[in-house]
């Protein structure tokens, strides 16, 4: 399994798609030839404006509405803009299918096949929790259109994608991933502070190559519940982008406009008490510079995890990016740098008022 494309729906399409190209250096790609070479099958109509975005094999695609009976407009008009559907082409497609009406899961699109020269693709697609769906694409016969420029890119591929459901739908969330796409469990997360509190799983692909954690609040002031509310349901919180030179991009994309979570520079203050810094003062000097988190497994100290995190990119306090570098192959998450995310995501909350301490 692998994420083929994560759909979004915006107010300008064309506007959002300039800043992906300026602020993440990513390249427009037209949707002519996405769709002609079955990279993705997206729908389009003459009420909704669409545009696709590339960064190494990373594809996002962006609609927005050209006239009020367009689905997006539909859509804006209960959620702010933010991801609608994450695509997964998968190997065993009719397998799903089967499994999903024993589920009774809802079909958003029924099964459709669509065929070019040597070309096909089956393609469904099954609601999931607030807004979301997901499309599920099985291919045969496919070159992929996009080109892997993960040399040049300061964006090589998506790492993870994070989920947020209601209070009480963490658990059936997880058995939804498990029973219908086979997920399983990895890690799991309980994070409290002195104002508010989360509940985090990590879910898994059966292949390990797709990273989906699903949070729910704890707490009824918590940021997970701040999100809900501003969505008007569930919905992805953000996506994990990687990147295999996290100082020196973050500091070009700060010098782009892109705006960053702030980190307290007693953070790097306590890392320094930590046994096995395995940083040399230099690096860690710029890695405070950029405001950069750092955790690693104090067994396998070299296996560092570096990860930042951007503004919400939207008017609302909804969807944001995170940028992260897994060194020597880091594995997982770090509670520790999810702790400091919270906390700092809590700062954030109560410049916003809506946190009160």
């Amino acid at each position: 399994m692998r994420i083929a494309y994560v759909h979004f729906y915006v107010e300008d399409a064309k506007t959002w798609c300039d800043w992906f190209v300026h602020h993440l250096n990513f390249r427009r790609l037209d949707i002519d030839i996405l769709n002609r070479n079955f990279t993705v099958s997206v729908n389009t109509d003459s009420h909704t404006a669409t545009e696709v975005v590339t960064s190494g094999v990373v594809c996002f695609v962006l609609s927005s509405p050209m006239s009020s009976i367009s689905p997006v407009a539909k859509y804006l008009s209960q959620h702010p803009p933010g991801v609608v559907d994450v695509a997964f082409e998968v190997d065993n497609l009719s397998a799903i299918i089967a499994t999903a009406k024993a589920h009774g899961i809802k079909f958003i699109q029924p099964p459709m096949q669509y065929k070019q020269e040597k070309i096909s693709i089956n393609q469904i697609k099954l609601m999931a929790w607030g807004g979301l769906t997901h499309t599920l694409l099985q291919k045969q016969f496919i070159q992929n259109a996009i080109e892997d420029d993960s040399s040049n890119a300061f964006i090589q591929a998506i790492d993870h994608i994070v989920l947020n459901v209601p209070i009480g739908d963490l658990k059936p969330a997880v058995s939804w991933y498990q029973n219908i796409l086979g997920f399983r469990e990895q890690q799991k997360f309980n994070i409290q502070t002195e104002y508010s509190a989360l509940h985090s799983q990590v879910m898994v692909s059966p292949d390990g190559r797709v990273q989906l954690p699903i949070n729910e609040p704890a707490t009824a002031n918590s940021q997970i519940q701040e999100f809900l509310h501003a969505n008007q349901g569930a919905g992805i919180q953000h996506i994990a982008l990687q990147t295999s030179n996290i100082i020196s991009n973050i500091a070009e994309f700060r010098s782009r406009g892109v705006s960053f979570l702030p980190i307290s520079q007693s953070y790097y203050s306590h890392l320094h008490k930590r046994t096995n810094l395995p940083l040399q003062p230099n690096e860690l000097t710029k890695i405070a510079k950029q405001e950069i988190l750092v955790d690693w497994n104090q067994d396998y100290p070299n296996a560092l995890l570096l990860q930042i995190f951007t503004q919400p990119i939207f008017p609302q306090p909804t969807f944001f990016f995170e940028f992260i570098e897994r060194r020597q192959c880091a594995q997982g998450f770090g509670e520790g740098n999810f702790r400091a995310l919270f906390e700092a995501m809590e700062l954030e909350q109560i410049k916003r008022g809506s946190l009160q301490v």
